[in-house]
């Protein structure tokens, strides 16, 4: 019995006998703990961004604060977080999915953020979609740029 090749390299494949086919392996070998702890990270993220907006609820036709504080906080975050685990410390290969795309991921809101734009200009105030707009992109950019900046100088100031 011939199996088609699946350019895989052959020592992955089950070998096959005249009872059993030739398994593949599957699309998920590798990837499931990758995908556990981006699902378990994103929701705490998400649940600690649901409790922000429980601490200071906005007005629906106010400046969005509580979205706009969580995400430039996540991307301050995320500066920091970047340049620690590949300058500082060689984190477990979990720990980068896990923190960086499932805690902070869940816990920044662009989505939410476009929303919120969309909705001030279907309530008539543009001008405040349109600084909301400006705003949440600027500091979120300063943010990450200042956080990684400032983790840099940090670690060469103590490297001396």
């Amino acid at each position: 019995m011939t199996v088609p090749h699946s350019g895989r390299a052959e020592a992955t494949q089950a070998p096959a006998t005249a009872r059993t086919p030739a398994r593949r392996p599957s699309p998920w070998h590798g990837q499931g703990p990758v995908v556990a702890v981006v699902a378990v990270g994103g929701g705490i993220g998400a649940a600690a961004r649901y409790g922000a907006s429980l601490l200071w609820p906005t007005e629906a036709t106010g400046f969005p604060w509580t979205t706009f504080g969580v995400n430039v906080a996540g991307c301050f975050v995320i500066g920091l977080f970047m340049v620690v685990i590949t300058d500082v410390w060689a984190a477990h290969r979990l720990v980068r999915p896990f923190f960086g795309t499932g805690v902070l991921g869940g816990f920044t809101t662009f989505s939410t953020y476009a929303v919120d734009i969309r909705n001030l200009v279907g309530e008539g105030h543009p001008r405040t979609a349109l600084a909301y707009l400006a705003a949440t992109l600027l500091a979120a950019l300063a943010a990450v740029w200042l956080a990684a900046t400032t983790a840099r100088l940090t670690l060469a100031r103590r490297r001396r």
